[in-house]
């Protein structure tokens, strides 16, 4: 069989008796005919030699070896705390139980990390790749909505003694009475009350929020098409519902997160953009030699939230800021970055609006073709949004396009651009990750809704906006990775200030967070 990847190398290393460092798994994979390159490597070791170093690899593929393996210079970088960082990037929930440190990564380690083990297999679920049935007749909206409704109002159940719509209306006035229902409209009347709409599978019913009511706050964080329940009394002609309480479908404040049971770490990144003139290529290159460092021996896992490449024709004039124009050649040169990760992390991708992948959510996974493009580290490429379990921690990873949708709706305290990780915290309190349909959020009608969040995660990833922010929420650690472009022209149009070349670290088996400084 072909060895055209690292963990392949590394599984015929192990066959053959050996083990390697990170760095020489690495350069054989990079190496033309890598099979060549092993067996060439292995030929010329001492005969008591175990370990696999990446100098006596090097030496190898320059046609300079002596027959005996070279002792790497070393030097070892122990990072920088960086204590004046943004307080605003470090603002979490109330039930928030770790605060992140902010450090500076090394960007001249030359280091060579040694690692004996290999990180075990991702698993993923709700890949909706190869799963899409949608053809955009009247009847897939219907059945995508309907199938929002059924599962979502399935939460809210056991917090309310809901009747349907058609059951309400029958009732004498004076009653108490609760629904669950899609929110269909939101208005405030000529007192500066609120009527909310709620449309379940049998009709529309009114609800009325008096203005001077604690919940009428609640109203501000409202989306249309989202799931909630309401209860309270009758009017005296049954004509309307007076809300005395108002529910999500939320995560339990008794939510205890998964933790690995070994130390382990993940990189959480997002929106690298190669191909823009803004891509940071010295800091990539940081990042990536910090990953051979032992500094980030437990680093086993790296996880990008999308954006890959900058893409093209994304948005008006775009071609102008463009290092390289042609959408596969983008791919290709993302695919040389690639290499230059440690050659056994476990890497999982997933695609985002720049991405080359249909742009109605939910996507799939990138096409057969750029597959074989980006097959330098056998990287688990699935679709958006899509829940990947690692070492027992589920983490939700999800591009992040619907966050304009909710920071646009809703009050700067609910969400904004600045802390991402609050417009993060409603879709969480919602449990879905698109509730609105119709406006930027492009949705793909299908026979079911992809995009609710069934099982609370214990990590939810987004990229998109370019902001880094993170907290916990209900002890849910929700990320927003930054990205690893600096400011386009178009983004300061929109003013835009982007956080460049952060990787939040994540300690699996604590869920504690290191945000890594690679400007």
């Amino acid at each position: 069989m072909p060895l055209e990847t690292p963990r392949r190398l590394v599984t015929e290393l192990a066959r053959r008796g050996y083990n390697a460092e990170r760095e020489a798994v690495t350069l054989l994979a990079r190496a033309h005919d890598p099979a060549a390159a092993l067996d060439r490597t292995i030929e010329s070791l001492p005969e008591n030699a175990l370990k696999l170093s990446a100098e006596h690899v090097r030496s190898i593929l320059d046609g300079t070896s002596t027959g005996r393996p070279q002792t790497p210079q070393t030097t070892v970088s122990t990072g920088k705390d960086q204590s004046e960082s943004d307080p605003s990037r470090h603002e979490t929930s109330e039930d928030d139980e770790q605060v992140p440190v902010e450090t500076k990564g090394s960007s001249e380690s030359q280091l060579i990390r040694q690692s004996d083990r290999n990180p075990s297999p991702a698993s993923i679920a709700d890949d909706i790749t190869g799963e899409s049935t949608g053809t955009g007749e009247y009847k897939d909206f219907v059945a995508v909505f309907r199938d929002r409704y059924e599962r979502l109002s399935r939460l809210l159940r056991g917090r309310v003694n809901h009747r349907p719509t058609n059951a309400v209306q029958q009732m004498p006035g004076g009653n108490d009475a609760a629904l669950i229902g899609m929110v269909s409209d939101i208005r405030s009347t000529a007192s500066g009350h609120w009527l909310i709409e709620l449309e379940d599978t049998n009709g529309v019913f009114p609800c009325l929020v008096m203005k001077d009511r604690s919940i009428a706050d609640l109203v501000d964080e409202l989306l249309l098409d989202e799931i909630i329940a309401v209860d309270g009394t009758l009017s005296d002609d049954a004509g309307i519902l007076f809300v005395d309480s108002l529910h999500f479908p939320d995560v339990p404040h008794t939510h205890h997160p998964t933790t690995a049971d070994r130390h382990v770490q993940a990189a959480l990144i997002s929106d690298v953009h190669v191909g823009s003139q803004e891509f940071m290529d010295e800091a990539w290159s940081r990042f990536a030699r910090w990953l051979h460092t032992d500094e980030a021996e437990s680093v086993e896992y790296l996880l990008l939230a999308g954006d890959m490449v900058e893409g093209v024709g994304v948005y008006p004039e775009q071609d102008k800021e463009l290092s390289i124009v042609d959408i596969y050649e983008q791919y290709e040169a993302f695919s040389e970055r690639l290499k230059e990760i440690p050659g056994d992390m476990e890497i999982v991708m997933i695609p985002g609006n720049h991405d080359a992948v249909r742009l109605a959510e939910p996507q799939p996974a990138f096409d057969e073709e750029l597959r074989d493009i980006m097959n330098a580290h056998d990287a688990r490429i699935t679709g958006n949004p899509s829940t990947v379990t690692v070492e027992g921690v589920s983490i939700l990873m999800y591009h992040g396009v619907s966050l304009d949708e909710v920071i646009a709706e809703l009050p700067e305290e609910k969400a904004s651009y600045d802390h991402p990780h609050h417009a993060m915290y409603q879709l969480l309190k919602k449990r879905h990750i698109a509730p609105q349909y119709g406006g930027h959020t492009r949705l793909a009608p299908e026979k079911r809704d992809h995009l609710t969040i069934d099982e609370v995660p214990d990590i939810f990833h987004t990229g998109h906006v370019h902001k880094l922010g993170y907290g916990k929420y209900h002890n849910v650690l929700a990320i927003n990775s930054g990205c690893w472009q600096e400011q386009t022209s178009f983004q300061k149009s929109v003013n835009i200030d982007p956080d460049h070349a952060y990787a939040p670290i994540v300690d699996l088996d604590t869920l504690s967070l290191t945000i890594r400084d690679f400007n």
